[in-house]
This record gives structure tokens, sequence and C-alpha cells, in this order.
């Protein structure tokens, strides 16, 4: 049994003690913080309704005599619910979030292992890098690769390079950089000793111990005086360089990763003083060994990103903020490589991936099914026992950090300036993501199903372009099966909806939403909650999700389908029979086993429930006979096997044996009748099966 501490923050929150069947504190935090300290004697689990003392609680009990027998757990009740204009009716609301908070943490995922030594490569101009590679000095192990000549320091400390980057990979104690030696010295090898800046009669040489090319005349008195050392070419055969860093600090004001997510250990402050002396401060900290979860689970078995050579689906690949995800193709056969080490987990490949072989894992959609089971089965049960009006919950979607950050901002502004600002209203029930791309339409519809009303996603302003499209183009996919099935509310209003904020503190857009919701008040729900959980295989996931939707639908399907958007993960195709040969090259670049041909004779069937709409098969047909066409039929429609083309068999004029398709050897004959191979009698030998043409070619010798 769990020890539950409710507090009403020095009575700021309406918080009904019977109603909410719980005993409830004034100020937790501190006259009563002894009820807290008593139960960490305790075996029974705690969970702490207040998230402003968390750190508080955290070192009490930490203190503890006796260690606990669980982690401490938190949840905010405050800004997400009493603090609202709407805080008296939402103990429904305050007792989902409650439940949620007892739902068991997930699964234990692996994890991605770093180790840093503080190597440390900082790239720039000499003037910026070397002040910041003496401060640094003492900590990490510095390096400089001096992008722009500056007075070098005369005691040789650390090791400094000159070049222009022409690559930079890698991640925390991973880096590879490679550059090239433009200028004549090379400063890895230069003593500094002065000879050549005293030579050089143009006085193209400074204490940068760099040569001014523009105001050399070639005199190559510096190549003289350095003969001993050897530091000076002008024609130098090779001027590549490269070194292995575990961190780099990166000064320039264009950066040599173009991703939006860099690696960890990659620090791009760019030219601004205040920025590059926050990046040396994070610098320090990481140095050691360090690990983050591995966040996908990836089954090569169904992905659809190859076939024969050729390329269907990359949306993983596409969509990828990190460049972690790779094309690899292997005897013909393609699929991805995720580098874990640059995963940064914003999960976006899953949302996009139509087949389900990336799959997101922390935590696993299985796993959010049980949270949203216990949010929408807690707030239905709550008002059930209240009589209070029926209505269903909204959920809305939001990361763990800007998002959740948004949302607190916005219940204490609520609170302090009620009139200027709206809280979440007392039916819409948020539940955080590791990353709000994380999430697709199987998330969203199972939540439908689960009885709640609608889906808002919270969007911060600080997400990847792509995922917004990624996102976008998800929602646009839900809502048109939603109207397929006429679930949807009207054309003006869908079920599934982004609030896209500016950025992480722009209150006034999503108190506005808000504001609208709380006016609109709270929408009914698709039909009785469904009993199904929700599968860490999407195609299961969702072909259940559509079976309950038929049950609940307010419309049939077309018999020909309903339309569907691009680009969908639902769909068939269309198919040119007066062009298709039976050649069944389409039947072997499906991924998904949702093209069959027939041993017995020329038949191709296809199965729509398997197909992911990859669009390998029509890059495949050599007769472009096959074209996609994302709809949606009903779930039996797709469970039978159709027949797309048949045609009868053709028997070889010898033997009598079925080798070929009629259509195939007509237009065989009417390809190559014409060749001098085959002209005459010779032409017969088309239609011939391999071993009677053999024998008939013998003859002939």
């Amino acid at each position: 049994m769990t020890k539950l501490f409710v507090c009403d923050c020095n009575r700021t929150m309406p918080l009904d003690a019977k109603a909410l069947g719980l005993a409830v504190h004034t100020s937790l935090c501190r006259q009563e913080v002894g009820q807290f300290l008593t139960a960490l004697g305790e075996p029974e689990p705690i969970i702490v309704a207040c998230t402003q003392e968390r750190a508080l609680f955290s070192e009490l009990a930490e203190q503890s005599a006796k260690p606990l027998g669980a982690p401490l757990r938190f949840v905010n009740i405050r800004e997400l619910a009493g603090w609202t204009q709407e805080a008296k009716k939402s103990t429904p609301k305050i007792l989902a979030l409650l439940a949620l908070a007892e739902v068991p943490q997930a699964d234990p995922v692996p994890v991605v292992n770093f180790e840093s030594q503080g190597r440390l490569l900082i790239i720039g101009p000499a003037h910026q890098a070397l002040p910041w590679a003496e401060k640094l000095g003492a900590a990490l192990d510095i390096s400089v690769l001096a992008t722009e000549a500056g007075a070098l320091p005369l005691n040789r400390d650390f090791p400094i390079y000159s070049g222009v980057v022409s690559s930079l990979a890698g991640f925390l104690g991973q880096f590879t950089v490679e550059w090239n030696l433009i200028n004549p010295i090379d400063p890895e090898m230069c003593t500094r000793c002065g000879a050549c800046v005293t030579a050089c009669p143009e006085d193209a040489i400074d204490a940068s111990f760099q040569i001014n090319l523009a105001r050399c005349q070639s005199h190559r008195a510096c190549v003289t005086a350095c003969a001993g050392i050897g530091a000076i070419q002008f024609d130098r055969p090779d001027t590549l360089r490269s070194g292995e860093f575990d961190l780099i600090m990166d000064l320039r004001a264009n950066t040599g990763m173009p991703m939006s997510q860099t690696p960890q250990g990659y620090l791009a402050p760019g030219v601004d003083p205040f920025e590059q002396a926050l990046a040396a401060s994070k610098l320090l900290g990481l140095v050691g060994e360090f690990e983050k979860p591995k966040y996908f689970v990836y089954n090569e078995k169904i992905c659809a990103h190859g076939r024969n050579g050729l390329t269907g689906c990359s949306a993983c690949i596409d969509v990828c903020s990190t460049a972690a995800i790779q094309s690899v193709f292997k005897n013909g056969q393609g699929q991805v490589a995720v580098n874990p080490n640059l995963c940064m987990g914003c999960g976006a490949c899953s949302t996009v991936c139509p087949s389900g072989a990336m799959r997101y894992n922390y935590p696993s959609v299985s796993h959010q099914g049980l949270q949203l089971k216990a949010l929408s089965k807690t707030y239905a049960n709550e008002i059930a026992r209240t009589n209070l009006a029926a209505s269903a919950p909204t959920l809305l979607l939001h990361s763990h950090t800007e998002g959740l950050q948004l949302i607190e901002s916005l219940g204490r502004a609520a609170h302090l300036q009620a009139k200027n600002y709206e809280g979440l209203p007392s039916f819409v029930l948020p539940l955080g993501l590791e990353n709000i791309a994380s999430t697709g339409i199987e998330l969203w519809l199972g939540a439908l199903s689960f009885g709640f009303a609608e889906v808002k996603l919270l969007l911060t302003g600080n997400e990847d372009p792509a995922y917004r499209q990624a996102l976008a183009q998800q929602v646009a996919l839900g809502n048109a099966v939603l109207q397929a099935y006429g679930l949807n509310l009207n054309s003006s209003e869908t079920r599934i909806s982004m609030i896209e904020a500016h950025s992480d503190d722009d209150l006034e857009t999503v108190s506005k939403a808000l504001g609208i919701l709380r006016k609109r008040g709270a929408l009914p729900t698709l039909g009785a909650p469904a009993s199904f959980g929700l599968a860490n295989q999407k195609r299961e996931t969702l072909e259940a999700v559509l079976t309950y939707f038929e049950r609940q639908a307010k419309t049939s399907l077309p018999t020909e389908g309903a339309v569907l958007p691009t680009p969908s993960l639902f769909g068939g195709l269309a198919i040119d029979q007066a062009a298709c040969t039976l050649c069944m090259s389409c039947v072997g670049s499906c991924p998904e086993g949702a093209l069959l041909d027939n041993p017995d004779e020329p038949k191709l069937s296809f199965l729509e429930k398997q197909c992911v709409q990859c669009g390998l098969c029509v890059q495949t047909c050599p007769e472009n006979a096959l074209q996609l066409v994302p709809r949606l039929l009903s779930v039996e429609q797709r469970k039978q096997k159709v027949i797309l083309n048949e045609t009868l068999p053709y028997h070889c004029i010898s033997c009598g044996k079925a080798f070929g398709t009629l259509k195939m050897v007509e237009l065989m004959l009417g390809r190559l009748g014409t060749h001098e191979a085959f002209s005459g009698a010779a032409q017969n030998r088309l239609k011939m099966c391999s071993d009677c043409r053999v024998v008939d070619m013998m003859k002939d010798v």
C-alpha cells in the first residue's frame, strides 16, 4: 500500500479531504514535516504531492536511518489543478494524477556508455581559443586548432594546430577531427625560436608564426633559417591532419556539425563570450564515465527501408535531427543502422515508422498504455461516483522538460494573475513524455479508445522543424482515420490537435488555447472505454484501435475505402493489369508479405492489412504497373486476400510444361521476335522452356 502525502500549500488550494479520501496537510514541508519523517521508517512506498519542495523531502529521505523500500516519488497537483480557475472542480483530476503516480515505474532499459578522459579540442580564432585554453588547461587535456592566426604563447604548454576543418564526427569520448594545414609553417613542429621572423625580408611573419602569404615574395629566407627544424614547407605534399578527442569546444561563427541536435560532448557557443563561459563550465563536468538510456528498439525483419538495392521507406533517416540513423545495404537488402551514442532520445523515428520496426522504448508504448488507463479510469470513476455531469477528459501530452516547465509557469501565473492567465481546465489531464516527438497515432488513437475525448500536443517552440512537420502529418492522418468513421467532432474541430507555443515561456499562446477549452467545456467520449492494452508492436495496436472504432462508428466506410492523406501507413495498391506481366518482382521486393504469388498458377494476390505503403513494389515493378493508394478499408476487408492480377500459364511447345505466363511470352515475342538470333525457325525457341531451348540449340551444332 502506497503512503500518499497531500498538502494544500498553506490553504491556497481548495482540497476536499473527504472526496480525496486522504488526510490533507497544510504545511507538510514545515510544521507537519514530522509526519513525513515518521513515514520514512515504514515499509510502504511514499508519494508526495508536492514538487516545489522535492529537494527538501529527498534530502530528508537520504538522511533517514532506515533506507527506503522504493524510490521517493513526487506529483504536482498544485500548478496542474489546485491553482487553476477550476480548482474546486478538479478533484477527479487530482485523483487521476495521484493514480498516475502510483503506476509502477517502467522496466529498465539497456544503457549506452560513454568515457571521457578530458581531451578537449578548442576550435576557433587564436585570439579567442588560446585564452580559453589557458583557463581550462589546469583541469583538462587541451589542444587548440586555430582557424585564424593570432599571437602564440612562447611556452608550449599544449598542442596548437592551424588550418581549416575538413570533417568533424563522433560523440562524447570519441570525436574524430580532420583539418587541412594551409600555411607553410606547421605549428606542431615550430619551436617559436623567431629565426624565421628575423630572416623574412618582407616582415610577412609575426608572433603568430604563420606566414602572411599576401605579403610573401617567395624569397624563402625563412626556409633556410628553419632548415634545422623543418617546420616550414611551401610545397608540402601532405596537408591533411587528424586527431581524436573526447570533447569539442567550437568557437567558430559557423559550427562544424550542422545537425539541429549536436552530440553530447560537442559544445558550440560561437563567438558570444557569455555563451563561451557557459560552455566552459559544462565541459568541466564532462570528464569520467557516463551512461544514458538506449531509447530505441529496432526490428530489422519488418523494416521497409530497402530491397533489391532499391530504397523504399526512409522516414526515420529523414526525421532524425542528430544524424544517428544511416542507410545500410548488404547483398541488396536495405536496413538502417542507429548509433546509440548519437541518439538523443527524441523518438521521432518511431513516430514516423510505418511498420513499427523502429520502436521507442523509454518508456514503451505498453507502459504508456497503463498510464493512460490509470488516468482515464480514475477520472471516470470519480465522475460517476459523484454524479457529476458526464464529461470525458482531454489528454494533454507534453515533454518532461520544456513542456512541463511551461505548464507549471502558467499554473503559477493563473494563481497570482487569474484575470490575465488561464490554468489547466479541470478536465485536461497532462501526461509527460521524454520528448513530444516520441508520440504517434497509436498512442493518440489508443487514448481515445480508453475514454479520452481528445488529445492535445503541447509544442514549446524548441522542437526541430522536422519534428513539427512529422507530428503535423501524423495528426492529419489520425484525424482522417477518425473522420472516416464519423468520430471527429465537426469540420472545424478535431479530436487530435496541437497547441504551438513560440517558446518555452510563451504563456500567452498556451493561456489563450486553454481559455478556449475552458469556455467550450469537456467533449463527449467515443463510447465505452476499450478493454485492450497498447502493444509494443505498432501495427498490432492500430488493428485493435481500428476494430474498436468500427464498433463506435457513426458512418460506414465506403466499399472502395476512405481516402487518407500521404504519408500514410494504411493503404492499398492500384494495378494496371494490361501492363503487368506477372513477373512477380513486386512479391520479392515486399518486406511485409503484403504481396503474394501462387506457386501453381500465375496469380498475384494482395493482403492490405500487411501493407505499410513503403513503395518498394512501385519502384521495383519493371512495367510501372503499380501505384500506392492511401486509404482505409474496413477491418474485415483489410484481412481478405484479394487477387490483383492473374493470367493463363504458357506451356512449352516442345514438352508441354508450364514455364511462364501467356502475357509474358507474348511480350517477349514482341520485343525479341525481330532480333536476328531468333529469326525464322529459331523464334520457336522463345516459346520453349529453358531445357527444351538448350536441346533445340544443340541440334544446330
